[in-house]
């Protein structure tokens, strides 16, 4: 599990199939000074999160398996949001 900070949101004409009707973030991960760590994630969200949120990432892919129900190459998912007033 993992920090990070939305920083927007993609969008594609073209997707593999389990991308389909998902909502896909942009997130910057970050380390444990808060600063960013690498390259930004796309992550699969179903938790409503938005520009500037913090959330809680996991990159177990069985966990985004189970969600979607089937394989997918996606590997990233959001898995909460971190109290507000802790950011």
């Amino acid at each position: 599990m993992q920090l990070g900070r939305v920083i927007g949101t993609a969008t594609s004409t073209i997707k593999h199939p389990t991308f389909q009707g998902e909502r896909l973030l942009i997130v910057q991960l970050e380390g444990t000074d808060g600063r960013p760590d690498g390259e930004p994630v796309l992550a699969f969200d179903r938790f409503g999160a938005g520009r500037d949120d913090r959330v809680l990432l996991t990159s177990d892919g069985q966990i985004l398996r189970e969600q979607l129900g089937r394989l997918t190459p996606g590997r990233w998912s959001v898995m909460g949001l971190p109290d507000r007033n802790q950011s």
